[in-house]
């Protein structure tokens, strides 16, 4: 009853009162929009606007909500941890973003605290912390990079990547020391009968492949530039990397992005409220931007999926992610625990080590 008289009186209000017009995204955003404005600005760490579409979401948030001031800086996954703890005793972020594993360090390191914003009873249970001390905003999923200048027949499952075609034309990035190379090593497992309780399927099939003489070789950083320039011919990587090559970077037609048929695996980006930060208001209004529809389809324009199930895609993106249901979700906390036993079995497996 009390917001059936509210809402007329605000709708009431001179225009410019409030940023946005029409339906709130949610039950009480014009009242958190307000406390919002008092504190005035908001600090995110990590989301740089290069990476993600952050950028985009950065002019939505600023075209909704004019009176709230965002700064934001890149500094790394790990690193944005490090630059928590550091001022844990006089916070300076109100928000931190990170693969998922560096949202584990810093709850275990009491970094940060405990928010559920919109969405978020509808993320898969391995996307969340069960009290919201982190969530995942996106999702970046392993695909077959294809550079079909250099490769005549796309492969287009796991069991192709074997075929003595395409010996000497595989890269992919070493799982010892980066976060998509044990992604990678999951998605393997996923598609040769392993779990996120066992992952040694995934690490013999990467043997397999390195025996049959098809990797090129293993890299320790993204091969992004070096895939644009030709010198690729097939990359197992994220997803959106193959798209933003595609439609932004002048590849086109000479690349095919392929969600291998057996499976795949999505790795999880996740967002968290910093405790003790000095906007919690503001923070909490740019998290539950961000995990609204209209935030979520903002990260789907750069070519990253949504976290939160059933978002309609945008028109300009819904021919490029194609429905993919052998997508399976990582469970960040297993694939953490896991991280000693692929280091040492892929090394065992394709270094021979």
């Amino acid at each position: 009853m009390l917001k059936k008289l509210i809402l007329p009186l605000l709708a009431a209000l001179p225009a410019g009162a409030f940023a946005f017009e029409g339906p709130e995204l949610y039950d009480g955003e014009a009242a958190l929009y307000e406390a919002a404005q008092a504190e005035g600005m908001v600090v995110s760490f990590d989301t740089g606007p290069t990476w993600a579409n952050w950028g985009a979401e950065f002019k939505a948030f600023k075209e909704r909500y004019p009176g709230v001031e965002i700064v934001y800086n890149d500094l790394g996954s790990a690193a944005t941890v490090v630059a928590l703890d550091k001022a844990r005793n006089r916070p300076q972020a109100d928000t931190a973003y990170y693969y998922a594993a560096s949202a584990l360090d810093a709850a275990s390191q009491g970094l940060v605290a405990d928010f559920a914003p919109v969405n978020f009873d509808r993320l898969p249970e391995p996307f969340r912390h069960e009290t919201g001390q982190w969530f995942t905003t996106h999702t970046l999923n392993v695909a077959f990079l294809v550079n079909t200048a250099l490769v005549e027949d796309v492969p287009q499952s796991w069991a192709d990547l074997l075929k003595p075609e395409y010996a000497q034309s595989i890269v992919y990035q070493d799982p010892r020391s980066t976060g998509q190379g044990q992604v990678i090593a999951f998605a393997a497992a996923f598609a040769n009968g392993g779990s996120m309780d066992d992952v040694m399927p995934g690490i013999d099939y990467l043997g397999r492949i390195q025996a049959a003489g098809n990797v090129l070789r293993n890299v320790g950083t993204t091969p992004y530039a070096q895939f644009l320039k030709g010198e690729i011919p097939i990359w197992i990587g994220y997803e959106n990397d193959g798209l933003k090559a595609k439609f932004l970077d002048g590849m086109g037609d000479n690349i095919a992005v392929v969600i291998p048929e057996e499976a795949s695996a999505a790795a999880p980006y996740a967002i968290s409220l910093v405790k003790g930060g000095p906007n919690p208001n503001a923070g909490k209004l740019w998290l539950n931007f961000v995990m609204s529809e209209m935030g979520q389809k903002i990260f789907a324009e750069g070519y990253v999926r949504p976290s939160v199930p059933g978002i309609e895609l945008p028109d300009s993106v819904a021919g490029a992610l194609v429905d993919a249901p052998q997508i399976q979700p990582i469970d960040i906390v297993k694939a953490t625990a896991a991280k000693p036993q692929i280091d040492a079995e892929w090394a065992k497996a394709v270094l021979g080590q």
